[in-house]
C-alpha cells in the first residue's frame, strides 16, 4: 500500500501550533502544562504517523492540537477601565490580595473589612491606590448591607461542592452558597449579569495559619458535648481527628495567586466559566466525586485526608452503645476563609 507523503513531525506540529494560536489569538505563558501539551502532541504526532492513515491522523492530531491548546489559551478579556468591584471580607487572606491585585491592574476596588483600623486595612492604605475604597462591612447585620448598598452605589455609574470529613458545618454552607449561585446564575442573565463560583483547594490564609484558633475550638467542642456523647467518642478521638486536621493544613499551598487569578479571570473573561477550582489536583478531586461509585468515592476521601481511629464505644471489649446519629466533628464551624473547598 502507497503511504501519502507526511512532512517532518516537527515542522508539521509547529505548522499546526502556529496556525491554532493564530486562529484562537491565545495569550498563552511558557510553563509547565504548555510545554506537557506539546510534548503530549509530539507523541501523539509520532504515533499517527506509524498508526494511522494520512487523513484520519491528521484529523486526530488536529483535533487534538485545538483541544490542548484551547484549555490552555486565556479567554478574551473585558476592559478594565471605569470598572468598579466590590469585594467583602477584605481583611485577609483571598479579599485582601484579591483588592491589591484588582487595584494594580486599574479598577476602583470597593473593599470592606470589619476593622477599619485592623492590621488588613492599614495594609491595603499603605500599598493600593487612592482608587481603592475602603468601608466597614459585618454581613451579619443589616444595617451595614444597606450601608454598603448605598456606598457602592454613589461610587459606580452604573448596574452592576464536595463533603470532606471533619468539615461538615462548613461544607454544608459552602453547598447552600453554590445552590444559591447557580439560582442567580439563571435568574439574573436577563439583566446581563454573570455568575461564577469560586471553589478553592487548601491554601495558605491566615486563619488557615493561625493553630491557635483550632486548639480554641477543639476546646469549645469538647466542653460544650453532652457527657453520653464524649463517652461514646472518647476524647481521644476528637483529639484523633484534630491532628489530622492540622495536618491537611500544614499541607496549605502558600501562593494565594491561582484563586486571585481565577477571581479576575471570572471578572473579566468575556464568557466566564460557571466554576472555577483553583488548587493543586482539585479538578481531579471533584472529578472524582461526580463520576465515581459512592464506595470509590468515600475511600478517596478516607484515604488521602482522614485516618479515622474508631470511637470509644465502638471497641472491642468497650460497652455497647449507639452514637447519635446527628453528631457531627467538625473543628471549623464558622471559619474565616476556607482552608478547603466545599460543595
Amino acid at each position: 500500500m502507497e503511504r501519502w507523503p507526511w512532512p517532518s513531525g516537527g515542522a508539521w506540529l509547529l505548522v499546526a501550533a502556529r496556525a491554532l494560536l493564530q486562529l484562537l489569538r491565545a495569550d498563552l505563558r511558557l510553563g509547565r502544562p504548555l510545554l506537557a501539551a506539546l510534548a503530549l502532541l509530539a507523541a501523539l504526532d509520532w504515533l499517527c504517523q506509524r498508526l494511522l492513515p494520512p487523513p484520519a491522523a491528521l484529523a486526530v492530531l488536529a483535533a487534538a492540537g485545538w483541544i490542548a491548546l484551547s484549555r490552555l489559551a486565556r479567554s478574551p478579556r473585558l476592559p478594565v477601565a471605569t470598572r468598579a468591584v466590590l469585594i467583602t471580607g477584605c481583611d485577609s487572606g483571598f479579599g485582601k490580595e484579591t483588592a491589591k491585585k484588582l487595584d494594580a491592574m486599574g479598577f476602583t476596588v470597593l473593599a470592606t473589612v470589619l476593622d477599619l483600623d485592623g492590621p488588613g486595612a492599614l495594609e491595603l492604605r499603605a500599598c493600593c491606590s487612592p482608587r481603592l475604597r475602603l468601608l466597614q462591612l459585618d454581613l451579619t447585620k443589616p444595617a451595614d448591607i444597606s450601608r454598603a448598598l448605598e456606598f457602592t452605589k454613589s461610587h459606580t455609574t452604573s448596574t452592576g461542592d464536595m463533603p470532606y470529613p471533619c468539615l461538615a458545618a462548613y461544607g454544608t454552607s459552602k453547598a447552600a452558597m453554590a445552590l444559591l449561585m447557580d439560582t442567580f446564575s439563571c435568574e439574573l442573565l436577563p439583566w446581563g449579569v454573570k455568575v461564577s463560583v469560586i471553589q478553592p483547594g487548601c491554601f495558605r490564609t491566615e486563619s488557615v495559619l493561625n493553630v491557635g484558633q483550632w486548639e480554641k475550638r477543639k476546646q469549645l467542642l469538647l466542653a460544650s458535648l453532652p457527657r453520653e456523647l464524649l463517652q461514646a467518642y472518647g476524647e481521644d478521638y476528637i483529639e484523633h481527628l484534630h491532628g489530622q486536621f492540622l495536618h491537611s493544613l500544614r499541607l496549605a499551598m502558600p501562593d494565594l495567586s491561582p484563586v486571585v487569578d481565577a477571581i479576575i479571570d471570572a471578572l473579566l473573561a468575556a464568557q466566564p466559566r460557571r466554576r472555577y477550582y483553583p488548587g493543586r489536583g482539585l479538578g481531579l478531586m471533584y472529578f472524582i466525586h461526580y463520576y465515581l461509585p459512592e464506595g470509590l468515592r468515600r475511600r478517596f476521601l478516607q484515604t488521602f485526608f482522614i485516618n479515622h481511629c474508631l470511637p470509644r464505644a465502638l471497641r472491642p471489649g468497650q460497652p455497647s452503645s449507639t452514637p447519635p446519629q446527628d453528631a457531627a466533628l467538625d473543628p471549623d464551624p464558622n471559619p474565616g476563609s476556607s482552608p478547603m473547598a466545599a460543595q
